[in-house]
């Protein structure tokens, strides 16, 4: 794992995340940059979304009724944090969470407990599931290019990028190359072999990087017509091997963490 790092922002994440332990009664396992920050292709004023896992005093988990398990707390117009409690992760580490999945793999790293992050980044390779996290980059990747950039005379430039994510994450899976990486210049790397597209691709990336966001602009075809042509055959593909984690695993690991003290 990459060190802390030391910047004004990550310090003022930090002070954050003290706060919400104090104000809320709960610790921080682990937290991260999620969204374009870590996908490496954020431009200057790209927001922070910092998000974490979190646990409750033993006493929380003794009563029936179940409290609220998230903590969204947008601390200004650039830094937005918000947290799922352990019980919730652990439900969604069943069902593979892509997004969830993900935020283990976040370049930056705000606060973790060692030994947690670890136990945990054991479990995510236990419960991911192939099937799974291709139907949801898929369904993602279409989604996306239907909402916002299929039959449209101006788009928003930077849209591509939301949508060949995904797209390029399905390669990854049917490739069969392990967890999908949160850096999108890794995908790039490993699956896009195709030199005219990349090349376009790595442009946008560029301009989207050097300056604000993109604005609208004509349709990029050299993209479109890789996109179209990619979702028809993804979704003509039948799915991928499948693996399936020891359930006990979970209740084990949430009475070590949620119960101990």
């Amino acid at each position: 794992m990459s060190p802390l790092k030391t910047d004004p922002v990550s310090e003022r994440v930090r002070h954050a995340l003290t706060r919400l332990e104090k104000e809320k009664n709960v610790r921080v396992l682990y937290a991260c940059e999620s969204g374009s920050r870590a996908w490496g292709f954020e431009s200057q004023d790209s927001d922070y979304d910092v998000r974490f896992l979190y646990v409750h005093r033993r006493e929380w988990y003794m009563s029936i009724e179940l409290g609220r398990d998230v903590i969204e707390q947008p601390l200004s117009d650039e830094l937005d944090v918000s947290g799922w409690e352990l019980r919730k992760a652990l439900r969604l580490l069943r069902k593979s969470n892509p997004p969830l999945l993900e935020w283990m793999k976040s370049p930056t790293v705000y606060h973790h407990d060692p030994v947690f992050t670890h136990e945990f980044g054991e479990l995510t390779e236990m419960f991911y599931s192939p099937r799974r996290c291709f139907a949801h980059y898929l369904h993602m990747a279409y989604g996306n290019w239907k909402d916002y950039l299929e039959g449209r005379d101006q788009v928003s430039l930077k849209k591509y990028l939301y949508v060949f994510r995904p797209l390029l994450a399905c390669r990854w899976i049917e490739r069969s190359l392990g967890q999908v990486p949160m850096l999108f210049q890794e995908l790039v790397d490993a699956v896009l072999e195709e030199r005219e597209v990349r090349l376009a691709l790595e442009a946008l990336v560029a301009r989207k990087r050097a300056g604000k966001e993109l604005g609208k602009s004509a349709p990029d075809a050299v993209l479109s017509r890789f996109i179209t042509t990619e979702l028809q055959r993804l979704k003509a593909l039948g799915d991928p091997e499948d693996s399936l984690g020891d359930l006990d695993e979970l209740d084990i690991f949430f009475r070590r963490y949620a119960l101990k003290n």
